[in-house]
């Protein structure tokens, strides 16, 4: 039977800026507790999810029953349990570690559930965690919750973003795990069954974004309003795709609250300055070609973007990943448009430094993919969730300026290593 009362809850560990919680409340459920151990992060999920209690803490140091006094409003009961546990240590990409310390985050993650006893869970992770000799781990995880009564839905799979719409090129790793006792989850089936030949493109996402060079104020800041005439014609040129995110075009399967903006506020734009003899470079790069100096790969309008990536912390000395050039223009792309072929909305914003803003995008579950695996576990749950009425407020935007210190402070934990675990 049906049930039409209520949108479930969940709980989402290693939460970072909330991609993963984005898509699960638009899915429908109710995102009572985010888990983020860097203050940086925690306060852009803050910002992002005001309705949400944002623990800022390892958690390796937290107990499953601080998490539920933290979930008041779940009555005692968690439907879901999400997480992505830093994986740099499974990677394909770079150097694979199996002594690396963020290698056990995972059974944090299990030891969470097993103490939570949601109803169901959703751990993601990178392929390389079920390949060669790292799939000891993937063994050792299913073992591990098993015993614990839960069941593991087999084969696990890896799902390709585009499939769900998501303009990306990216891989992941998803775990479904049902509680004994309940309907067992299935994996989505592909939104878009042949990604090779009908997919959601560069174009669709990014085409109607304004030229940042043609804004001075993007040189010292994110943001900048629009005229009247600039939006019409972002409008005029925007995609389905592109519409929903702006949300200038109704959405029948987003079940999250509407945040409450500013629709004629770009963010997330500060311009990149580069050189002229980068600049020269880049305009004999052809679509699709890699950059052979910056290692930096230009985009093609027409095709997907390569999986997007975060980079390394302060750990292993701050290094931003390559970041995409523009399929016009002679710069590399900004934290807005990577956002876009992640499948953020508009409205969603992220810190106002382009180091955390994309380390930010590329550690995040892609909202439509999580919203997808939302979907199979609401059907699972036997739930039409309402879609909610009233909007809600964004945070105050302070949040997404701190530095480390001050945000360390904000939250009362200490700033000693706290990009260090980061995935």
């Amino acid at each position: 039977m049906l049930d039409f009362c209520r949108r479930p809850v969940a709980v989402d560990l290693f939460a970072g800026a909330g991609g993963f919680s984005l898509g699960i409340e638009q899915a429908g459920f109710d995102v009572a507790v985010a888990v983020e151990v860097d203050p940086i992060h925690a306060a852009t999920h803050a910002y992002n999810f005001p309705h949400t209690k944002v623990l800022c803490a390892d958690a390796r140091k937290l107990s499953g029953k601080a998490i539920k006094e933290a979930a008041i409003q779940a009555s005692g009961e968690i439907d879901l349990v999400i997480g992505g546990p830093p994986c740099q240590g499974f990677s394909l990409m770079g150097k694979r570690c199996l002594e690396d310390e963020r290698n056990d985050l995972v059974f944090e993650f299990c030891r969470l559930v097993v103490e939570l006893q949601p109803r169901y869970f959703v751990m993601e992770n990178v392929p390389g965690i079920a390949q060669k000799e790292h799939a000891i781990y993937l063994d050792l995880i299913n073992s591990e919750l098993e015993a614990a009564g839960y069941c593991i839905t087999q084969p696990v799979k890896v799902l390709k973003t585009a499939e769900f719409g998501v303009p990306q090129n990216r891989k992941r790793l998803i775990l479904l795990g049902s509680r004994a006792g309940e309907r067992q989850l299935e994996y989505p089936k592909p939104l878009i069954p042949n990604p090779q030949s009908v997919f959601t493109t560069v174009r669709d996402a990014i085409a109607d974004l304004p030229n940042l060079d043609d804004f001075p104020e993007l040189l010292t800041s994110d943001e900048v309003l629009l005229e009247r005439r600039q939006l019409k014609k972002m409008r005029s040129l925007a995609s389905l795709y592109a519409q929903q995110l702006m949300e200038a075009s109704p959405d029948l399967n987003n079940f999250a609250y509407r945040r409450l903006s500013c629709g004629n506020l770009l963010t997330g734009s500060l311009r990149t300055q580069h050189s002229t003899t980068s600049i020269e470079r880049f305009q004999k790069t052809l679509p699709g070609e890699l950059e052979s100096v910056s290692r930096f790969r230009r985009l093609h309008w027409d095709k997907l973007s390569h999986t997007l990536r975060a980079g390394t912390g302060s750990g292993g000395g701050r290094y931003t990943s390559p970041r995409p050039i523009h399929p016009d223009y002679h710069r590399v792309i900004s934290v807005r448009e990577a956002a876009r072929l992640h499948s953020f909305p508009d409205w969603f914003r992220f810190h106002t430094t382009k180091w955390h803003g994309f380390r930010q995008i590329g550690n995040s579950v892609p909202p439509l993919l999580a919203r997808a695996v939302g979907r199979q576990v609401i059907a699972s749950l036997g739930i039409i969730p309402p879609k909610p009425k009233e909007p809600i407020e964004l945070g105050n935007t302070q949040l997404l300026r701190f530095n480390p210190w001050e945000a360390a402070r904000y939250w009362s934990v200490s700033s000693q290593g706290i990009v260090k675990l980061e995935s």
